[in-house]
């Protein structure tokens, strides 16, 4: 279930300028003035990419995987990347826009459960320009990569978040070598419970907490979504007594029904779900058609009720490995008791979601949602 977004390093300007600074191949060559009428030598990386030699770069010259973020880099819209923007970029944070180094407050490596597992880790962002009188509401992160890698580490969305004032997380959970199901959903489960249990600590709104994942991640954030605080996905680690309900949902291309992905992707499906080796298969620790029912506690849908939270769902229409039909059930789910949901069939993309239009529309469901007043507990 792993996507490129999920700890595979492949977005420019996302991820790499943190590598950039820390491995520059800045070769002597004569400087060259910038937009700014400051002098700067091209690194390594420009050198490479300007094949023409004129000190720009122009789409075409970039490499084909990281092509899909040329716009973001063209600040001025001139068709072409100079020195100067090209430098900005290297005062990023992963995923942020210049000089944002400064403005974000981190907390590493927060252990959610005392003494647990080495996976019972988080990350936590808070943009530094809060007013301290204002909560925060809080976006929590859960990565992909098939229940059995993927890391915390390197959410390419993280400063598009801070900057609409939004406090961001991100969670490890145990992998499916670690522990078979239900060990992940009781770890993100008690991630969100610290996180609400210290919400006044770190300045957020308890009463506006999100959750984003995808594919292995759009399953579990799904599954936080609809099983609110089912007792057997509950668990007991870490802290207790304290809520794991979130308030807004964005499912990125996540299994919702195991037992019905490989009828469902059919002859293009790229990998067979009910072999014993795979992904499903070891979240559940046996072939997922030999215990159906153990399986079906793993399926987002099968707890779905009316007071679920408002889900975001998008999925690619090319999608050769979740089939996109898993995401039109849980969306008809949703809306047969009620529950506010949008589903988005990406055209043409397959199991990964690439583009800024993608990204901005999650981006604008989690604002839009939190900037409603919070509405009354039942």
């Amino acid at each position: 279930m792993g996507n490129l977004m999920d700890g595979k390093i492949v977005f420019w300007l996302v991820f790499l300028p943190i590598t950039w600074l820390n491995c520059s191949l800045v070769a002597a060559q004569s400087v060259v003035p910038t937009d700014s009428g400051k002098p700067k030598k091209p690194d390594g990386r420009f050198l490479r990419w300007d094949k023409n030699k004129d000190n720009r770069l122009t789409r075409d010259e970039l490499p084909s995987a990281i092509r899909g973020n040329f716009d973001r880099v063209d600040t001025d819209q001139s068709g072409w990347i100079s020195l100067d923007e090209h430098f900005k970029f290297l005062n990023r944070t992963p995923g942020g826009s210049a000089g944002s180094l400064a403005s974000i407050k981190k907390f590493k490596n927060l252990a959610y459960v005392n003494q647990g597992h080495e996976r019972h880790r988080l990350d936590l962002y808070l943009p530094q320009s809060q007013v301290s009188s204002t909560k925060l509401p809080l976006i929590i992160w859960v990565h992909g990569g098939g229940w059995k890698n993927g890391s915390k580490d390197g959410f390419a969305h993280l400063n598009p978040l801070l900057e609409r004032g939004l406090a961001v997380a991100s969670i490890n959970y145990r992998l499916s070598h670690h522990a078979t199901f239900p060990a992940q959903i009781h770890d993100c489960k008690a991630a969100v419970r610290f996180l609400r249990k210290n919400a006044q600590r770190f300045g957020l709104n308890p009463e506006k907490f999100g959750v984003w994942g995808s594919s292995a991640g759009g399953h579990l954030v799904s599954l936080l979504g609809t099983s609110g605080e089912v007792s057997e996905l509950e668990g007991d680690l870490g802290t207790v007594g304290v809520s794991s309900r979130v308030q807004a949902v964005c499912d990125w291309f996540g299994p919702t029904d195991f037992l019905k992905m490989n009828e469902q992707a059919g002859a293009t499906g790229k990998i067979n779900h009910d072999a014993p080796g795979s992904p499903e298969s070891l979240l559940v620790g046996a072939p997922i058609q030999d215990e159906p029912k153990k399986t079906r506690k793993l399926n987002p849908i099968e707890y779905v009720t009316a007071d679920d939270p408002t889900f975001l769902i998008m999925h690619g229409d090319q999608d050769r490995l979740v089939p996109f039909q898993q995401s039109q059930m849980l969306n008809d789910a949703l809306k047969a008791v009620g529950v506010s949901t949008t589903l988005v069939l990406v055209q043409g993309a397959g199991h990964g979601l690439k583009s800024q239009r993608d990204r901005d529309q999650a981006i604008d469901f989690f604002t839009n949602q939190f900037q409603k007043p919070n509405k009354k507990k039942k």
